[in-house]
């Protein structure tokens, strides 16, 4: 991957929405039709669709909107190559000065995308994070960014602690805001990962300290608990989120703040590996020994002086349950 275009090479004021497409026949017309609602002012629109090899009616569908977007681009990769190659290839595609996401089972209320825009523009930052809407059935629940301070510019690398509370490094959903597209850390996602691909691309993005801000903007639906969603699906797809916080780690060992914020990248890690296996039962046998294994392996890895402390200071079940994967390797730690 390249690195990204300066944004003054860019359209200015046009909104590029990329949306990754795998077989999602039953629902990319909701999010399509969000789209060509969308009340932008003088904000502009172009709509790039990545069709990851799609064996239903996902890209016949897609060609159908041509006549509602002027600007509309369909991108197919002959093989399947999961959400981070897709979101790249549009990224790569993209021409707008502002970058949204959008999966395709989801979709953005009409005045959604220009008021995000708007927000960005007037706070002069490089993103914008926001709320978003859980829609579960006919359910629907307001789910808030975990950052109380609202329409002001702030460093993000301000926004990844505290370690034993949600903050913004633990809201890493990339369809939850509006980028300048020369701000996106490169190399993009990385495209070894079908999973927590956001998780390493959100710390990446915060770490880099480019100024952003919080927005009440809760116009964002994520539709929840579809059955071909990955956190449904029980596949080695699902143990990537060992290899991703192996090079969230790195990242964050590199930092200059590293004592600071290895803490938070390991206690995420931790609570990741417990909910899977909490599960692992569901997993099929091979699948849930791989998992152990890699757990073990990864934790092995890790800087043992943080991974230690950060071990001590967990919950006693928690604590257990990876004590029971990892010896340490160092001597005991003082609380």
């Amino acid at each position: 991957m390249t690195e990204n275009s300066s944004d003054t090479s860019r359209v200015a004021g046009q909104i590029s929405v990329i949306i990754p497409a795998y077989n999602q026949e039953p629902y990319i017309t909701d999010a399509l039709d969000s789209l060509s609602a969308q009340q932008l002012g003088k904000f502009t629109l172009e709509v790039i669709v990545v069709n990851d090899a799609s064996t239903d009616l996902t890209a016949t569908l897609v060609s159908e909107y041509a006549e509602h977007f002027p600007e509309l681009k369909l991108i197919t990769h002959p093989v399947n190559r999961g959400v981070s190659a897709a979101r790249n290839s549009g990224l790569a595609e993209a021409t707008g000065q502002y970058i949204a996401f959008l999966d395709p089972d989801d979709w953005f209320a009409k005045d959604h995308l220009a008021r995000l825009a708007q927000d960005l523009e007037e706070l002069d930052v490089a993103f914008v994070r926001c709320d978003h809407v859980q829609v579960k059935g006919a359910a629907r629940q307001i789910h808030r960014a975990p950052q109380a301070q609202r329409h002001v510019a702030r460093d993000p690398r301000n926004d990844i602690l505290p370690v034993d509370a949600s903050s913004m490094i633990d809201y890493p959903f990339p369809p939850t805001g509006l980028f300048r597209h020369d701000v996106l850390p490169a190399p993009w996602f990385d495209e070894s990962l079908h999973t927590c691909e956001d998780r390493l691309w959100m710390w990446q993005l915060f770490l880099s300290g480019q100024r952003y801000a919080v927005v009440g903007e809760p116009g964002f639906f994520y539709r929840r608990g579809n059955s071909d969603s990955l956190t449904q699906v029980f596949d080695e797809r699902q143990l990537h989120f060992v290899r991703a916080y192996s090079k969230i780690v790195s990242l964050v060992f590199a930092d200059p703040a590293s004592e600071d914020f290895l803490p938070k990248a390991l206690r995420q890690f931790f609570a990741v590996s417990c909910h899977h296996l909490n599960r692992s039962k569901q997993f099929a046998p091979a699948m849930a020994a791989r998992l152990r294994q890699e757990i073990t392996e990864a934790l092995a890895a890790m800087p043992q002086q943080h991974l230690a402390r950060a071990l001590h200071q967990l919950d006693g079940r928690r604590r257990a349950m990876l004590l029971s994967l990892h010896k340490p390797t160092v001597g005991k730690v003082r609380s």
